[in-house]
């Protein structure tokens, strides 16, 4: 008796839509869910991408490794030869050398240890296995296959003149002049070719 009258509310739905002059096809309820469960798959497929490629893109801010890092002047090592600044959120030492100025990215060549300024001996010793740098970052004795890699640097003085690192990576020279800013891009690494 229930099939009967339900099938009297479904003739009765089609007549009154027929009647009003719009023929429209009302989905079965197979349909329906097939519609439902479509569109399910599909946000659910828009989340997962968006959400990969959340994750897979790089977020480098200023101030964290990988992206630029303004470091602060009065922080730069003031005499040529003294001991360089250790950078531990930026992975870097920067360093006053003779030559002029430069950051080293503040992991070993050989098997990416973090190599420690040693002041009695005056130079970068690896603690795992033993590679010495020069305060520069050049290499000096060890396994490791070539010096310590730099980051690229731009230096605003107090004068107005600005500087960049080379290609090579060679320090940026002081000439007495006073640094206003440095920014040192972390995420552009210049790799130190052969023990030189």
């Amino acid at each position: 008796m229930a099939t009967v009258s339900a099938a009297r509310a479904r003739s009765a739905r089609a007549q009154t839509k027929e009647d009003s002059g719009v023929s429209v096809a009302i989905p079965s309820r197979r349909e329906f869910l097939y519609y439902i469960w479509g569109a399910s798959m599909a946000l659910l497929l828009g989340e997962t991408t968006a959400g990969i490629i959340w994750f897979a893109l790089p977020r480098f801010g200023v101030g964290t490794f990988g992206g630029d890092f303004i470091y602060p002047s009065e922080s730069v090592p003031a005499v040529p030869g003294s001991a360089p600044q250790n950078e531990p959120v930026g992975r870097f030492w920067m360093s006053n050398a003779e030559e002029g100025v430069v950051a080293l990215y503040n992991v070993c060549t050989h098997l990416g240890c973090l190599p420690k300024w040693v002041p009695s001996n005056n130079r970068f010793e690896c603690p795992c296995h033993g590679s010495k740098y020069q305060l520069d970052g050049r290499y000096i004795e060890g396994p490791a296959p070539r010096s310590l890699d730099r980051f690229r640097m731009d230096i605003t003085f107090d004068n107005g003149e600005t500087a960049q690192t080379n290609d090579n990576g060679d320090p940026i020279p002081l000439n007495g002049r006073a640094i206003q800013t440095i920014i040192v891009h972390t995420g552009d690494r210049i790799k130190r070719a052969g023990q030189v």
